[in-house]
């Protein structure tokens, strides 16, 4: 349950916890609003992106070194998730880029988010022109470890469809604490 909702959006009354269903919610505290906040899983998209014939791994700014991932971004309104990972790819990497195939879906019950994880091909020349990724590399694909959840998952899951056989990847003690900390408001 996300405690950071103090009040209600609908009326402004002071958020209570409640039990419904079995599970603790953030309701209303005036019995007239009836809100309930029901911190439902957030929809984003995941690429594992080909480049040159590597997969592109990247660090977000915010994230500890030794950490990376692969390009994942929120839906806009209305948009199609197909879209919308070509489009992250785009403003992350600088690349225009064609889907290959739909990979899975997969849970990240650290951030409350249901990731859409698809494989695409990037053409062009990457460059980081939002400042939202502090670096990038490329890792041929016999070698690509994935890493224990998440995106990490779907890395596992194309890589073993590929006929690879991906490693876990050791993540350094600073990243493994990184990730047991709350997660960070995005």
């Amino acid at each position: 349950m996300d405690d950071r909702r103090r009040y209600c959006p609908v009326c402004a009354t002071p958020l209570m916890t409640k039990r419904l269903s079995g599970i603790d919610r953030r309701v209303c505290g005036d019995p007239g609003c009836g809100f309930v906040f029901w911190d439902n899983p957030i929809p984003v998209v995941a690429g594992i992106v080909e480049h040159e014939g590597q997969l592109v791994f990247a660090r977000n700014v915010r994230w500890p070194k030794g950490m990376y991932g692969v390009v994942t971004g929120f839906l806009e309104p209305r948009e199609e998730p197909r879209d919308a990972v070509v489009r992250e790819v785009a403003e992350e990497l600088g690349l225009a880029a064609e889907i290959t195939e739909f990979i899975g879906v997969y849970g990240f019950a650290r951030k409350n988010q249901i990731l859409l994880a698809y494989h695409l091909v990037g053409h062009g020349e990457i460059t980081l022109p939002d400042g939202e990724l502090a670096e990038y590399f490329h890792v041929d694909k016999a070698c690509a470890q994935y890493w224990p959840g998440g995106t990490g998952l779907a890395v596992r899951d194309w890589l073993q469809r590929q006929g690879f056989d991906p490693q876990p990847r050791q993540l350094p003690p600073e990243v493994e604490a990184w990730l047991k900390a709350p997660p960070e408001l995005d």
